[in-house]
């Protein structure tokens, strides 16, 4: 994890530290992270993935108002670009929304729906519930074609979208991208089976080793099995 937060780096060091005898605070390791210029700085997107303005029908939001509570209530979906020295790649991605908890993934040279189908049939794969959930997406031609709905609905899920053109009502979607291509795909592999193998790594470390500031500095794979008793 070569680019973790200093507060969750903080946490991961805290009880060496002490076994150590080393008295220092978090606000005193930042500072000594910033004297040092290890302080992490945050890269920005410029590619455009989402392609909204098309005649396929657009789902609702279903998610305003709603309270997400337990793991595989809902999944949240989107598609980032990741580069490799030979060219430009695609990343779909679906996180359980409770546990932050990414259940399915692919990797592409297009963005055509049956990559997006792919990494959904790869959360159904794994989610241990099967009872009626909720996919949550930006207003793509991916997510709205045909393809994707049917495998959708023909397993208990119920399609939500954002509205309009607004960014944030995806945000837990987004920040998953931006947590794997700041903190993970930091450096640019060779081939596209580099990268491949580079994105299982880090989804599992991820999954299994990175704390999460949202769910109090624990893991995500940790948080859902325990919600689902595991």
């Amino acid at each position: 994890m070569p680019r973790i937060g200093t507060r969750k780096l903080y946490y991961l060091l805290k009880q060496d530290l002490l076994v150590r005898q080393i008295k220092i605070g978090r606000d005193a390791l930042f500072k000594l992270l910033r004297r040092e210029h290890l302080l992490i700085r945050p890269k920005r997107n410029y590619t455009k993935t989402t392609h909204s303005k098309h005649w396929l029908h657009k789902h609702p939001n279903r998610l305003l108002g709603r309270s997400i509570d337990q793991p595989e209530q809902v999944f949240v979906s989107d598609i980032t670009y990741v580069k490799s020295k030979q060219g430009t790649h695609y990343l779909s991605l679906v996180t359980d929304a409770c546990s932050r908890k990414i259940m399915g993934y692919k990797l592409s040279d297009d963005l055509g729906a049956r990559h997006m189908v792919e990494a959904l049939k790869m959360m159904l794969k794994n989610r241990k519930r099967s009872t009626i959930f909720i996919h949550h997406s930006d207003r793509g031609l991916q997510y709205c074609s045909q393809e994707f709905q049917e495998v959708l609905q023909a397993n208990q899920g119920v399609a939500s979208m954002t509205q309009g053109y607004d960014c944030y009502q995806n945000a837990l979607a987004e920040r998953m991208n931006g947590i794997l291509k700041n903190e993970f795909l930091i450096y640019r592999c060779n081939t596209r089976e580099e990268l491949k193998k580079l994105i299982q790594q880090s989804i599992n470390t991820y999954n299994e080793m990175r704390p999460h500031w949202a769910l109090n500095f624990k893991t995500p794979n940790f948080v859902h099995e325990k919600l689902l008793g595991g």
